[in-house]
């Protein structure tokens, strides 16, 4: 075993070439070997004996930088387990994105894993998130096409289609990705799979069916669900929530949605595209309230030049149901109104699911909303727990519960240090346009003390959106004025969520707007208004030729 450790420390101050230079010669005078320093993403990387790295970040921060925390890289051949007084190394409840990501990877490394499941195996995405509506909004996007041709001019109503065969054929998908993607990588891993409810007995004992287990570690990744607001009549009321509003046999004449972030867009333009009178209701007086106001004017006009009825402003009285006619009595500045549907929708957020797990008996503490209150290691106020996914109110993507997941092995098992880093997450809301996102918005990089300046490039000026004949959408970057690095991006446009791949690598990496715009972006696609969006920093794009930079 190898008496040096591979370190990765975030430096901050470094701006160019020479900078990494002058880190990597202080980290080898300090005793580092093989140091390597990147300006772009702020971090130094180098092996030295564990009770050597305080010295080497001292070095750093001697020359002017800012060394944080170090995060050690531990090989799995390093890791050792002592099973003597517990059954399992990981104890996982839950089985979803993070449940899963974490028992492949500590099984890897050699560890006994049990996984406990109350339900159905898989988790939200591919049961009744992600997949299922993802598939259905595409099956809404053909329908509205077939009655919305922007080459020949039809502008008709979609016509209502048959919903029950429909949802067959979403049933059908989710079946067969389930188990080849979660079911049968449980026999493949040699996980142990428990069927049944857990609730913790003390800090390293938890009880399903009866029956006690133990273990060194503990990973709670057991989700979330709808989260219903406390609207006076609305218990008594047969509403729908994003699981049940896709298993429904019919579509609705009209859909009323309380509620108008990314689940209700996404639901309500499935069902606009589908053949219902779709009308969203929020509180805020302004959409996408936490995204820039660009971002929220394009989808705003987007969508309600496709149908869709937005009412802001709003204050909920009550709700009540007469026959099937479900009425939600509103007040919209300082005027009574009644919105009436034969289908409710409720889409207000989503609550951890931690009630039955008794974490009190463990000593894990919890938020106000029932969250598991974890720190940057993901692991709970017990050392012994850890946390990951949708439980903690962090983004809500299956892709980040993988990746938590993945940093709970590392840390629980073996001897890393190695924090959560969310500074880059893309978000993507699969409407058409879609919105992308990754990366600061223009306000948050002001609060956060950045000078910066911003390029707004309307959809109408992409050449792809041009051809499309879909011209409502946006593109937005946020940019340091100072070191020209691309500090957030933005985009309403069709295809966006493949779009924001290459942002955000633009933003993770540091890549600045030189670098965008001495790039090669291929014509007549989406991603090309990345490099429009840099050029109208300083120019009229307008005024230029194709592929012209």
């Amino acid at each position: 075993m190898s008496n040096k450790v591979k370190v990765t420390v975030p430096v901050e101050g470094m701006t160019c070439t020479g900078c990494e230079d002058h880190v990597t010669d202080a980290l080898r005078n300090a005793g580092a070997s093989n140091p390597t320093a990147d300006f772009r993403r702020g971090e130094a990387t180098f092996e030295i004996a564990k009770d050597n790295i305080e010295k080497a970040k001292k070095a750093v921060n001697e020359l002017g930088y800012q060394a944080g925390d170090a995060e050690i890289e531990v090989d799995d051949n390093d890791v050792a387990f002592n099973n003597k007084d517990s059954e399992y190394n990981l104890f996982i409840i839950g089985s979803g994105g993070a449940a899963f990501s974490a028992a492949i990877k500590a099984v890897e490394k050699g560890a006994k894993v049990a996984m406990v499941e109350r339900g159905i195996i898989g988790g939200t995405c591919v049961n009744i998130g992600c997949v299922p509506s993802k598939t259905m909004l595409r099956a809404g996007e053909i329908n509205h096409l077939a009655g919305n041709n922007p080459f020949i001019g039809l502008n008709t109503k979609a016509e209502s289609v048959d919903m029950a065969t429909l949802s067959d054929q979403k049933d059908k998908l989710v079946e067969g990705m389930r188990q080849q993607k979660y079911v049968d990588l449980i026999d493949e891993y040699g996980i142990d799979l428990i069927r049944g409810e857990a609730s913790f007995i003390d800090e390293k004992t938890v009880e399903v069916n009866g029956q006690r287990y133990t273990a060194n570690k503990f990973l709670i990744s057991t989700g979330a669900s709808p989260s219903i607001p406390d609207i006076p009549g609305l218990k008594e009321v047969d509403f729908l929530t994003s699981t049940t509003a896709l298993e429904l046999k019919e579509v609705p004449k009209k859909l009323t949605v309380i509620g108008s972030g990314y689940i209700a867009m996404e639901l309500g333009q499935l069902f606009n595209n589908l053949g219902a009178e779709v009308s969203l209701m929020q509180r805020s007086e302004r959409l996408l309230k936490e995204y820039d106001p660009e971002i929220s004017e394009a989808v705003d006009k987007a969508f309600t030049e496709q149908g869709l009825n937005f009412i802001t402003g709003v204050t909920y009285k009550k709700v009540e149901q007469v026959g099937d006619t479900k009425k939600v009595i509103i007040e919209v500045n300082g005027e009574e109104r009644v919105i009436e549907s034969d289908q409710l929708l409720v889409a207000t957020g989503r609550r951890p699911n931690t009630r039955t797990l008794n974490l009190g008996a463990a000593s894990v503490e919890v938020g106000k909303r029932g969250e598991v209150v974890v720190n940057d290691y993901l692991q709970t106020n017990n050392p012994n727990i850890y946390a990951a996914g949708d439980v903690t109110l962090g983004p809500q993507f299956v892709y980040v519960a993988a990746y938590e997941g993945g940093i709970v092995v590392e840390n629980a098992l073996g001897a890393a240090n190695k924090k959560v880093d969310l500074r880059f997450v893309p978000g993507v809301t699969f409407t058409n346009p879609s919105i992308a996102t990754v990366g600061l918005t223009e306000q948050q990089a002001k609060d956060q003390g950045y000078d910066v300046k911003t390029s707004v490039l309307p959809l109408d000026s992409v050449p792809r959106a041009l051809v499309n004949r879909e011209t409502n959408g946006v593109f937005k970057l946020v940019v340091d004025n100072q070191t020209q690095k691309i500090l957030g991006a933005h985009v309403v446009a069709e295809n966006a969520g493949d779009v924001i791949y290459g942002a955000t690598l633009a933003v993770q990496f540091g890549l600045t707007a030189d670098d965008l715009r001495n790039t090669m972006a291929p014509y007549l696609t989406m991603s090309e208004g990345l490099k429009l969006a840099v050029l109208t920093l300083d120019k009229d794009v307008s005024k230029l030729s194709c592929c012209a930079g």
